[in-house]
């Protein structure tokens, strides 16, 4: 009983962590405890939000009104975690309340009166948040990359790389490695900080991709639904020599009722852009129409062209 009404009142956690986030209560509390009168926002409902927080153990009330952070909302502190909690509670949160058994199509057009790219494009604060939340702690999934297999000299050509967090950890790893961050021109990106090894090239990967030995989607692919996943695959395959390998750092989703939250990803990539999560035939289908050939489907995924 207990778990099923966790899941009926989610939805004020999304929105609570949100409100506590943008008042920027994080990092207020980031060097100690502080009473709630001297954070920012209306001193009773801030109590109650993190009072009601602290009750699931994200932040803790060590006396009467005062307020630490919990090993749980520390976490709101590490590269990407405050803004995703923006997110969710934003934009996210309301494209998702119009979520629908009854419909296929993404509920974010409709409500906002444009696709979720286009509006980012309109909303260029809006869009800043989704790089950051995007890039967040890139340390695990550069290290997978890191123990494949390179060649002295490649290019790792990043589509749709964001601000090119994930390819500059993967060249500090790799020294070996030359990188192309490849994504729109608005991309909020500091390109000082990308390192000598690693440019930035902008335009739609729906048109063209620059040449590379290595193309790596991180989180691109599921954003589209199977005919523009197709056509993203497409354009990579007419810029790849033979020999260049594909790596796909997305998810794979199991058969099975194991706890598993890409099946939650999954309804979010519905709800924003008509995009989803992929089972194992899924992406085996996806890859072959896009000419690619599975060679793995672990952790990146890797293929190779067919």
């Amino acid at each position: 009983m207990s778990d099923l009404w966790d899941f009926l009142r989610g939805a004020l956690m999304t929105k609570a962590l949100a409100a506590v986030v943008d008042a920027g209560v994080p990092e207020a509390l980031a060097d100690g405890p502080r009473p709630v009168s001297e954070l920012r926002g209306d001193e009773d409902t801030l109590y109650r939000l993190l009072r009601a927080l602290a009750s699931d153990g994200v932040f803790h009330e060590t006396e009467p009104r005062l307020f630490e952070h919990t090993e749980r909302s520390r976490l709101l502190l590490a590269p990407g975690w405050s803004e995703f909690a923006h997110l969710f509670g934003g934009v996210f949160f309301e494209a998702a309340a119009d979520l629908d058994a009854a419909t296929a199509e993404a509920t974010f057009p409709q409500r906002f009166g444009a696709g979720y790219w286009e509006w980012l494009a309109r909303h260029p604060d809006e869009r800043a948040v989704f790089d950051a939340a995007m890039a967040g702690e890139r340390g695990e999934p550069a290290e997978r990359l890191a123990a494949l297999e390179w060649r002295e000299g490649e290019v790792v050509v990043d589509v749709g790389g964001g601000n090119g967090a994930l390819l500059a950890e993967l060249t500090r790893r790799r020294p070996e490695l030359r990188g192309i961050v490849f994504d729109l021109p608005e991309t909020v990106r500091d390109e000082a900080a990308l390192g000598d090894r690693v440019d930035f090239a902008a335009g739609s990967f729906f048109e063209s991709v620059p040449a590379g030995d290595a193309y790596l989607l991180s989180g691109v692919l599921h954003d589209w639904g199977d005919d523009d996943a197709t056509r993203i695959l497409h354009t990579i395959r007419t810029a790849a020599p033979a020999h260049a390998r594909l790596l796909i750092n997305e998810s794979v989703i199991r058969p099975g009722d194991d706890p598993d939250g890409a099946k939650w990803l999954d309804l979010l990539m519905l709800v924003l852009a008509g995009g989803r999560e992929r089972s194992e035939e899924q992406w085996r289908a996806l890859l072959d129409a896009g000419g690619f050939r599975v060679e793995s489907l672990d952790s990146p995924i890797v293929a190779t062209c067919r």
